[in-house]
């Protein structure tokens, strides 16, 4: 007898409203500015040798997160995007990004 997993056989949904059994949605609640540690470093790996300003340590809810990646990169004119829980800007803007994050109380540690 093989064993099932609890995802009652369904693969695919068109229903926005669905939510497979057992899954967990665990949101954490967004920290202030002045309870962020964030990390701001310069990233080359596997990015076609492109220089990427990355911004990690973000403790809180998606769009919060999504919200200061749209902020850092309208503050630095570049695109960006934010994905796995970082915020990427596109370039070597660390300084620029570290500027904003003190005028805005976040605490934050430079990494090169």
């Amino acid at each position: 007898m093989k064993k099932k997993s609890n995802s009652s056989g369904i693969v695919y949904s068109t229903d926005p409203t669905f939510h497979a059994i057992g899954e967990n949605e665990v949101e954490l609640e967004t920290l202030s500015p002045s309870q962020q540690k964030l990390r701001v470093k310069l990233e080359t790996k596997h990015r076609a040798g492109k220089a990427v300003t990355l911004v990690e340590g973000f403790i809180g809810k998606e769009s919060d997160r999504e919200e200061l990646s749209k902020k850092l990169k309208n503050h630095c004119g570049t695109g960006g995007s934010s994905k796995d829980g970082e915020i990427l800007v596109q370039g070597d803007q660390r300084e620029k990004v570290m500027q904003y994050l003190v005028k805005n109380g976040y605490i934050l540690t430079k990494k090169s």
